[in-house]
């Protein structure tokens, strides 16, 4: 279920409480939510996710992203959250894994990893960050 985009970082669609274990079991020590909570009915609410991530000792952040976009503080927030992971693995979910993967994406273009690294990445993952290419090379050239 969980993808590596990279092998510190795995992408994932909505997870379960009992996937944090797992998570851990794979060596997670962050796990982000990019999913809004009630998005759609029957979804496990953060509030659960974040409370089974520190039963299990793992840290939690929630950087949630709607279909309309990105915006720069959502940036910040996936930066922070990725800084946190040390030695650890880090687990962002999001409906598909998709939005997870494009924040991540355009974070890292920002930070000066180049997009076509960052497009191969998510291309082996399964996921095609086509979307924010533009915006991806936009963020490396500053």
């Amino acid at each position: 279920m969980f993808r590596q985009l990279t092998p510190s970082i795995l992408v994932s669609p909505q997870i379960s409480v009992a996937d944090v274990e797992q998570a851990r079991a794979q060596g997670v020590t962050v796990i982000i939510n990019n999913r809004p909570d009630d998005e759609e009915p029957g979804q496990v609410n953060g509030a659960e996710i974040e409370a089974a991530a520190k039963a299990a000792g793992i840290a939690y952040a929630a950087v949630p992203v709607a279909h309309g976009g990105f915006a720069p503080w959502q940036l910040d927030g996936m930066a922070a959250a990725l800084a946190q992971a040390g030695e650890g693995k880090i687990l962002a979910y999001c409906r598909s894994g998709t939005r997870s993967t494009l924040l991540w994406a355009l974070t890292r273009a920002r930070a000066g990893d180049h997009p076509a690294a960052l497009t191969e990445q998510a291309a082996n993952a399964g996921y095609d960050v086509t979307p924010v290419l533009q915006i991806m090379d936009a963020l490396a050239a500053n």
